[in-house]
């Protein structure tokens, strides 16, 4: 390596696929070497050998390869800038773009401290951002898989008895389809083939879904957000994934627009226009909280009510953005301030909690009652029946931050809003009969 220099030298990296070009620029912006290396681990750590000093700053533009290069440098190095490609404009709106003269800009920034960096995610959301992002590329494969199922089926005009195809008993008439004479050939076959590769693609979704939960159990930070209505694990660590610390965003509305969940805005002189969210930032953790929105309209808390009113101002697909972009405020504060959801239901959070708990340790609730003792009924009438916990004793038992009172500004919301009883039914611990099958009786 070379003899380590006091005064910092300024380097730019161009990096693509297949090579990386580099411009080492003096503090006074001179050109010291620039050339080119191919994109592999060993070609890379050989350019740090040879030309880097510890006293180097290096700047490159944010790709699908550069962390693994950051991670390459940033021992031989001061410091490494990762920057955001869609704001260095110098770049961008080039009326020459050259591979050299990018590297020469990038340094050139970097050197007058004026270059557009992105936040450097720590190695656990790293991990977090490959493990989601491959589930989503395989939820999209299998997407893709049964959409070819249907468009082979009616373009054989066939109907299929069934509303859900890939149900057990869809994929069994899928199956019979197969073998089906009236049938021609080609079309058995790709029914055939579609179904190998579906069943492949599910192994490999529920393969990852099962390392993805043995990972969550493991993260308080996915409990915590499981407790927002329509959120499972999946959602939480996609969403972990996007933010990795929400201490980097100073506002709420910070956190939502990073993932591009805040209405457009073109505003001049007078006049001023908001339009659909930007979709600017991470798209498979917006995809997730949209779907997480879908079913708030049923939901008896703040939530539900916040989505019934856009509904009925705007339209169900206006409410379902408004309540998406709500829930990432609410996941902001809850994350920054270590606090649950405090108007989530507890049967349904319940039942999630518990999911998590068996699918990554096998580890399933103990019953109250010991094995051949006749379980005692909280029914008048000697029926079946089912306790539901209380909300602050269920986060308790799930080992989470115990809730705060709310402040007296959220009491008269809650109020305003006709919430104040479903507030105080959630403090409660309820009983409720079993349902009972009519057949066994007979």
């Amino acid at each position: 390596m070379n003899n380590s220099n006091s005064i910092a030298r300024y380097i730019g990296l161009d990096v693509h696929k297949r090579q990386i070009t580099f411009c080492i620029l003096s503090a006074a912006g001179q050109v010291l070497a620039r050339g080119q290396i191919p994109t592999t681990a060993a070609a890379i750590k050989a350019f740090a050998t040879a030309h880097l000093q510890p006293t180097d700053h290096i700047a490159l533009e944010a790709t699908t390869n550069c962390w693994a290069v950051v991670e390459l440098l940033e021992p031989h190095v001061a410091k490494v800038v990762v920057s955001n490609p869609l704001t260095t404009r110098a770049i961008a709106y080039a009326k020459i773009k050259t591979d050299k003269i990018d590297a020469r800009v990038l340094a050139d920034l970097l050197r007058c401290n004026y270059l557009p960096q992105v936040w450097q995610p720590d190695p656990q959301t790293l991990r977090l951002r490959r493990l989601t992002h491959r589930r989503a590329a395989l939820c999209a494969d299998r997407t893709a898989i049964k959409n070819r199922i249907h468009a082979t089926l009616a373009m054989n005009l066939i109907q299929a008895p069934l509303q859900d195809l890939f149900s057990t008993k869809g994929i069994q008439w899928l199956q019979n389809c197969t073998t089906d004479p009236e049938l021609d050939p080609d079309t058995r076959a790709a029914l055939a083939s579609d179904l190998r590769l579906l069943q492949a693609v599910q192994a490999e979704i529920d393969a990852l879904d099962q390392q993805l939960a043995t990972l969550a159990y493991t993260i308080p930070q996915v409990k915590l957000l499981m407790t927002l209505p329509g959120v499972d694990y999946p959602t939480a660590l996609a969403l972990l994934a996007a933010w990795g610390t929400v201490q980097r965003f100073s506002t709420p509305a910070q956190a939502a627009s990073y993932l591009g969940l805040s209405p457009s805005t073109r505003q001049s002189d007078l006049h001023c226009y908001h339009g659909p969210i930007t979709k600017h930032g991470n798209p498979h953790a917006r995809w997730m909280l949209v779907q997480a929105a879908q079913h708030a309209d049923r939901h008896p808390g703040p939530l539900g009510v916040f989505f019934r009113r856009i509904a009925h101002k705007k339209n169900r697909n206006v409410a379902v953005v408004a309540t998406a972009r709500k829930l990432a405020t609410i996941a902001w504060h809850m994350l920054q301030d270590n606090q649950p959801y405090w108007y989530a239901l507890p049967r349904p959070t319940e039942t999630k909690l518990a999911r998590l708990r068996v699918r990554a340790t096998g580890q399933k609730r103990k019953p109250g009652t010991p094995k051949g003792q006749k379980a005692m009924s909280n029914s008048p009438d000697g029926g079946r029946t089912r306790t539901i916990k209380a909300l602050p004793q269920l986060y308790h038992f799930e080992g989470l931050p115990q809730m705060h009172v709310p402040k007296p500004a959220e009491q008269r919301a809650l109020a305003a809003m006709g919430l104040a009883e479903f507030v105080s039914a959630l403090g409660k611990q309820q009983v409720i009969k079993r349902a009972t099958n009519s057949h066994k009786n007979r």
